[in-house]
């Protein structure tokens, strides 16, 4: 390959080429004022290229039904084993309330995941017990959106019941699930998993899963837990794997895409001493958070338009500056927010949709609420 340059990398995104693995670790390694500032701009244009100058979010709210879990994630301070005092487990009742107030503050959606707890079954299988939660929130309220179980306990499901991907995601989609967390991709690269999340289903089964939801015609969202291990050449790795997802959804013409991307930055507060130890800190670090932003949105912004920031993790301050790094939405309210919060992130559990809404008036952009699959609700909330 001839030795092409910084410049003529950026050049060619804007021209709307996809850039190459190789270009795309070469952006990420940029430690000059000057090139960082020359992808930050390049991210930007993208961005108002592919979707415009309006900043959206959404109304909903996390239900994280239980902390039990039977893996030991290195990163995760959510996990409980049944029986420790501080172990939760939410009854239909409470996931009815939690549903209740969500409707009552305008929420159009319901985020749904838990632990993986074993014993969470109805006469004895698994599938049952998910599709009761689905049904005990969408019995009441047709109208939300269900965004509910990430591919990871999708395989949970199927591995304790002995069926297929297929079987467990066209039962939840039949039941009234929605769309499908991008969550528990981590970083899609089986060295890392190994260090990070050794439990948890590898690369390829990730990958499987939300192929087989698109197929089925259940959007997916799509993330990335950046900022602890990982070299650049990981980070683009994943970034090519959602990439060629995604275009092999079009290609098929499947019914279903990954509606977004959103980069979830390691917060180690909480974190085993081990992997805060080989992190060496706790927080985020803004400037890699955001460099990592902008170079998503020159890779990805072709086939995966909408990209959004972590205000959990990375505060409100630091996900209103991503929205001028190629970010063109700001997430939503959450309104409870567990996982996050408990690894010891800064950014808070519950967002007020007007405290959203004046980050992105802060910007001079236009902002928009819309629901799960980006599709604006009522007029346009300010000019």
């Amino acid at each position: 390959m001839a030795n092409i340059t910084f410049d003529a990398i950026l050049d060619r995104a804007l021209l709307g080429y996809n850039i190459s693995p190789h270009e795309g670790a070469m952006l990420l390694k940029q430690t000059e004022p000057k090139a960082v500032s020359a992808i930050q701009a390049t991210a930007d244009k993208l961005r108002y290229t592919q979707v415009g100058n309006t900043v959206t979010y959404v109304i909903n709210r996390n239900i994280n039904f239980t902390n039990i879990c039977e893996q030991h994630c290195s990163f995760c301070a959510f996990r409980r084993d049944d029986g420790d005092t501080d172990a939760y487990w939410l009854n239909w009742a409470q996931i009815l309330e939690k549903s209740t107030d969500a409707v009552r503050r305008g929420a159009t959606e319901i985020c749904m995941q838990g632990g993986l707890h074993p014993q969470a079954q109805i006469n004895g299988k698994s599938l049952p017990y998910y599709l009761k939660l689905v049904e005990t929130i969408k019995g009441e309220f047709p109208h939300l959106h269900l965004h509910a179980f990430s591919p990871q306990e999708v395989q949970f499901i199927a591995r304790l019941d002995g069926i297929s991907y297929t079987e467990v995601i066209t039962s939840l989609r039949d039941a009234g699930v929605g769309s499908m967390p991008g969550t528990a991709a981590e970083v899609l690269d089986d060295e890392v998993r190994r260090v990070l999340c050794p439990e948890k289903i590898d690369t390829a089964t990730w990958l499987e899963i939300v192929g087989i939801a698109h197929k089925l015609g259940v959007n997916t969202t799509s993330t990335m837990l950046s900022g602890h291990i990982e070299t650049p050449e990981q980070q683009i790795g994943h970034l090519e794997k959602l990439r060629s997802l995604q275009q092999n959804a079009i290609e098929q013409e499947y019914p279903a895409r990954i509606t977004e991307f959103i980069v979830l930055p390691f917060v180690g507060q909480e974190a085993p001493k081990s992997l805060r130890r080989r992190v060496g800190r706790d927080q985020p670090v803004l400037a890699d958070a955001l460099l990592l932003t902008a170079v998503a949105r020159i890779y990805l912004g072709n086939c995966i338009p909408n990209h959004q920031p972590s205000w959990v993790k990375l505060g409100l301050a630091g996900a209103t500056a991503a929205l001028n790094w190629g970010c063109n939405d700001i997430g939503g309210t959450l309104m409870e927010e567990h996982i996050t919060t408990m690894a010891g992130a800064v950014g808070g559990t519950c967002m007020e949709v007007e405290t959203l809404q004046s980050a992105i008036a802060s910007l001079k952009r236009p902002y928009q609420q819309r629901d799960t699959l980006y599709r604006k609700i009522g007029a346009r909330d300010n000019k």
